[in-house]
């Protein structure tokens, strides 16, 4: 019998609907709407970079309209939607149950940089990834949250290798109409409006909104008409321009947060910084409660009581310092208005606060004046607290009031689709129940309920994807190898071949060309045809940072013109895509950064619910996620002194992991051709570090140690 055709007024609530979902990124961690918006135009799915606000604007509305008449595109629809609507609506959390104070009264989170999703190109790196999955699992967890940052107009640099194989950097503008995002309007439904004092002017700010699910993060954007083109700039880029942009950057991160949210009533519960970049809120705090008649001394109590910081380096040039000279001429306005002699105030960002040739030190500010502190890995958390000790210098040095809460990663926005659909498969339409918890992964363990031979086989088809992508990648780069090469293009990089990643920021510290230190042995292996080796990289250097820049001169030129042309690529434009592709598609992940310099580092725990493996120096997390049978360890839980020689043995100590633990495990094949040593340790990985290396895990701890309650340190 035919069915029914829906009424207009259905078909308009769908389309309405489907407009609301693209301006919540809610989209981002849900396949079946991202199915959605891919199947309305695959091909503007695929060259719009996923952005579903941006497909709805390609599709017209009679277009839209005629295909919402197609009953089971339509369904899909209303089953999206109601999922949707559901999730909204639903009080059913962890965070109404434990944590309703924060509903009424928020966590008010400042960072600097939120990374979300490739759709809005805000972010550097993992700071801002760490952000962005902070507010997810906020939202998830039903916690009262609200996010400050800043909309950069042109966002972090886009990455082109010249013919010199050296990064050269260009940007491209965001237009907020195809981004999920909505302007914040005033009673009047005109952009509400605030202000900050720099210098010598009063720069206006507007602020954009973005939906994260139940919770909002408002940008803030001082691209208005009225400012000077300078201060128009200010949010051109992200930590774009010098000392100067910096210090200006930071005062509108922290003073105008502080303003906007009082702007739109909101009234938070606690401010957390996340980093230095924002302790400016500092500032602002203190000179409201003045302003209400509070002395200085009770105005920092009360504003210390309000406060938390995350630290999440130990490199120096992670703190930012600004010049005494800098801080005066920048901040006087606001130091005028908090009514307290500025040396006073300076005071607040030294360690020895009477020393006026000492910098002014964000970091220094954000411990004096907050309540509790923390590292983000229990190793960072020791280095944090001797790295401090001199503003504690009474204290023992294991009693540095900075704690530790190690991070996480949001599962469900990193798990990739094939996963998923695998998982869908096996358990479900609700398959994702329990997706954070012990008990989903440790069924893993049990080869009656997952065999090796799916496991061998979901692995083969992420690695498939991932060189796939590689090769398309490798194609817009506009590389091709030249008529000498052994090896055609589109047989680059081997779906058989055990295939090594690595990407991350190109900080020297973090020795992205380690492994080809050894580099006879490794030309070696990855010609051995019985036991091949391979290699992906990708990574950006920071714009200034022309020793970053060198090494990944140093990467491509060795994949280009050295004896591991075809066996090693080097991916540019290193974003979450190219990410999320890297870490579901290759074995191993390597990590060496020169221990203890990496605080905690996030992109290994993504690769634990895809089954790549994790190969690092026992630094930031992995010191605490090893045990011995989840991945491997390079070196043991001790480092020296000496920077050469450190660089020496962990050089030695990597290729011998690489020789007699991970080619031997992973090419000791049964009679039909499955690892079965190489895939006990992908179970033992999924089983003991998913359930803990997430941010699930991770906000209900900062919930329940800091939101909550003061900490005790």
């Amino acid at each position: 019998m035919t069915q029914k055709p829906f009424t207009a007024n259905e078909i308009n609530e769908m389309a309405v609907g489907l407009n609301r979902l693209a301006r919540n990124l809610w989209w981002t961690w849900d396949q079946e709407a991202q199915d959605l918006f891919k199947e309305l135009s695959p091909r503007g799915w695929r060259n719009l970079y996923h952005n579903a606000v941006a497909v709805l604007h390609e599709v017209s509305d009679y277009e839209l309209r005629v295909r919402l008449q197609d009953r089971r595109f339509a369904q899909h629809v209303q089953f999206v939607l109601r999922n949707f609507d559901q999730y909204m609506r639903s009080t059913d959390t962890w965070g109404h149950t434990n944590a309703a104070e924060l509903r009424e009264r928020p966590v008010a989170y400042f960072s600097a940089e939120f990374g979300f999703h490739e759709t809005l190109p805000i972010a550097a790196g993992g700071l801002g990834v760490l952000a962005g999955d902070h507010a997810k699992s906020a939202s998830d967890l039903g916690i009262g949250f609200v996010g400050i940052s800043l909309f950069y107009r042109e966002g972090y640099f886009m990455q082109a290798i010249n013919q010199d194989n050296w990064q050269t950097e260009y940007y491209t503008r965001l237009h907020p109409k195809n981004l999920p995002i909505e302007p914040v309007l005033d009673p009047k439904g005109d952009p509400l409006v605030s202000s900050v004092s720099i210098a010598t002017s009063q720069v206006l700010f507007k602020a954009w909104r973005v939906n994260v699910g139940r919770n909002p993060v408002y940008l803030l954007d001082t691209d208005l008409p009225e400012n000077e083109q300078l201060y128009r700039d200010l949010t051109m880029h992200v930590y774009g321009g010098d000392t100067a942009t910096r210090i200006m950057q930071e005062i509108l991160l922290g003073v105008g947060g502080v303003r906007l949210l009082r702007a739109l009533g909101v009234q938070p519960s606690v401010y957390h910084m996340n980093e230095g970049h924002a302790a400016f809120l500092i500032f602002e705090l203190l000179r409201e409660r003045m302003a209400e008649g509070m002395t200085f001394a009770n105005a920092l109590a009360a504003t210390r009581e309000e406060c938390l910081f995350t630290t999440h380096t130990p490199v120096e040039a992670g703190h930012d310092r600004f010049s005494n000279d800098l801080m005066h001429f920048t901040m006087h306005r606001l130091f005028r208005h908090i009514r307290t002699p500025a040396a006073e105030l300076m005071g607040l960002g030294r360690i020895r606060p009477d020393d006026e040739h000492e910098p002014f030190c964000m970091t220094v500010l954000a411990l004096k004046a907050s309540r509790a502190a923390n590292a983000v890995s229990a190793l960072h958390g020791e280095v944090s607290r001797a790295m401090w000790h001199p503003l504690y210098p009474d204290r023992p040095v294991d009693k540095v009031p900075i704690g530790h809460i190690t991070n996480g990663v949001h599962l469900p926005g990193w798990m990739k689709g094939t996963v998923r659909t695998f998982w869908k498969r096996k358990l479900g339409c609700d398959w994702e129940k329990g997706l954070n918890t012990p008990e989903f992964w440790t069924r893993v363990l049990d080869p009656e309920f997952i065999s090796d031979e799916e496991i061998w086989a979901l692995r083969h088809k992420l690695k498939r994807e991932m060189i796939e992508f590689s090769r398309r990648h490798l194609l817009l780069q506009g590389e091709r190898l030249g008529p000498g090469d052994f090896i055609a293009f589109d047989r680059l990089l081997s779906v058989d071949a055990l295939t090594i990643g690595f990407a991350r920021r190109f900080a020297t510290y973090k020795r992205a060309p380690l492994i080809f230190q050894q580099f006879e042995r490794i030309v070696e292996l990855v010609k051995d045809r019985a036991r091949p080796i391979q290699f992906v990289f990708a990574g950006k250097a920071h714009p200034r940072d022309d020793e970053g820049k060198k090494l990944i001169q140093r990467i491509i030129h060795l994949s280009r013109f050295s004896e591991l042309s075809g066996h090693l690529i080097f991916i540019t434009n290193y974003d979450i895509h190219v990410a999320r592709q890297m870490v579901s598609g290759c074995d191993v992940w390597l990590n060496n950064p020169r221990r203890p310099l990496e605080a905690s580092g996030t992109s290994g725990m993504k690769t634990c619910t895809h089954g790549c493996l994790n190969l690092s120096i026992l630094d930031g997390w992995w010191r605490e996620g090893y045990d011995g049978t989840n991945g491997f360890a390079i070196g043991d839980d001790s480092h020296p002194d000496s920077v050469e020689e450190q660089d020496r043995r962990d050089s030695e100590n990597l290729f011998q992991v690489l020789t007699e633990e991970i080619i031997p495990c992973y090419y000791n094949r049964s009679a039909n051709g499955i690892p079965r040593a190489w895939i006990q340790k992908i179970r033992r990985a999924m089983a003991t570090l998913t359930p803990q290396f997430n941010t699930w895990r991770m906000v209900q701890e900062y919930t329940q140690k800091y939101y909550l309650r003061p900490a005790k340190q």
